[in-house]
């Protein structure tokens, strides 16, 4: 079967993988649509390490074509939107509802799939860059059959880390005032979550001029080039502030705009050693810098409430998707996420 494969030098669309049979617990997905994140693209220039040979893709969707033995809250035919959280679901995290901080979720890789007889690591246990990925049950959440594959397939990513940013993490409220840095498929998905919390005044800061009409769609009242703009809407500082690049001057900047009980939420990723600094003075006035897990999401309960906000108008999908490319064409679509042509560039089998 094709897929994408990284082997710690170069990356290729190879036809040669093969996938074993789902275990206990397990499920086969026949995947149809797969972002490309630049989480992805992280693996590829190490700024996130991971053992190669490995395929790539962590945000899916897809049918389910076989199940292991005790899943029973899908079945064969079933639409699935992915999740990236492989949470064990008995220890104390999972039984808090905080699934995203379940160790066994970031634990050792697995590695489902073979090339000529030798083992293949999966990305994020998940792998959507292949024709046939094997997931936990817990990853596997069943959506509506009236969904576009296409769309739901970002909500595995972009949406449950941006949206539940803005909802889980900050716990954006009516009123409060919001500036997202960055305006890709994440820190749109923040816009859209503070839009939908009712907050009054959302800023989004983004280099690229062209960026600002789509950021306007999804829930942006303001556009700025710099955070400078940022600061003469909001001179007394803002409630919220998203660093969606992962560059450590924009996390200066982000927590420096804070008004008083303000907090900065962390989403872009940084390298690995990357360090960031602050006036430590400048946070006494209860101000807070949080890091934020995939949306501080429970995958099972969220995935299902953004499908019934999509399908209630709330909440926009079909708008991220920018382009679709047939996975032959990763090199392409790679291109295009570089160059910031797309939001969101989903790849096809």
């Amino acid at each position: 079967m094709r897929g994408v494969v990284f082997d710690g030098a170069r990356v290729e669309v190879v036809d040669d993988l093969e996938i074993r049979a789902p275990g206990p617990g397990e499920v086969l997905v026949a995947v149809a649509a797969a972002g490309l994140c630049h989480s992805d693209l992280s693996v590829i220039d190490g700024t996130i390490p991971f053992p190669p040979p490995v395929v790539l893709g962590h945000e899916g969707a897809g049918v389910v074509e076989a199940v292991g033995a005790g899943v029973v809250h899908v079945a064969p035919g079933d639409h699935v939107a992915l999740s990236t959280i492989a949470n064990c679901g008995a220890c104390g995290e999972c039984h808090r509802g905080r699934p995203t901080m379940c160790r066994k979720a970031i634990g050792t890789p697995d590695q489902p799939f073979t090339r000529g007889g030798k083992p293949v690591y999966q990305f994020a246990a998940n792998s959507s860059f292949a024709e046939r990925t094997i997931v936990k049950g817990v990853q596997a959440v069943k959506i509506p059959d009236d969904i576009p594959l296409t769309s739901a397939a970002l909500i595995g990513c972009a949406v449950v880390t941006g949206v539940g940013a803005a909802l889980n993490r900050a716990k954006v409220d009516r009123g409060d005032s919001v500036v997202v840095i960055g305006t890709g498929g994440i820190g749109l998905n923040v816009l859209q979550g503070a839009r939908i919390a009712g907050a009054g005044v959302i800023v989004a800061v983004d280099a690229n001029p062209e960026k600002e009409a789509v950021a306007r769609r999804f829930g942006a009242t303001h556009f700025f080039a710099s955070t400078e703009g940022a600061r003469e809407v909001l001179p007394h500082g803002v409630d919220h502030a998203f660093e969606c690049v992962g560059r450590v001057e924009l996390v200066r900047e982000a927590v420096d705009l804070l008004d008083r009980h303000g907090q900065a939420v962390l989403l872009g990723m940084p390298g690995a050693t990357a360090e960031a600094s602050f006036v430590v003075a400048s946070m006494f006035l209860d101000k807070s810098i949080l890091g934020c897990r995939y949306g501080s999401s429970r995958p099972q309960r969220d995935f299902a409430l953004y499908a019934e906000l999509y399908r209630d108008g709330r909440l926009l999908l079909d708008e991220l998707v920018t382009a679709t490319y047939p996975v032959e064409d990763f090199e392409v679509a790679v291109g295009d996420a570089k160059a910031g042509r797309v939001a969101r560039g989903v790849l096809t089998f």
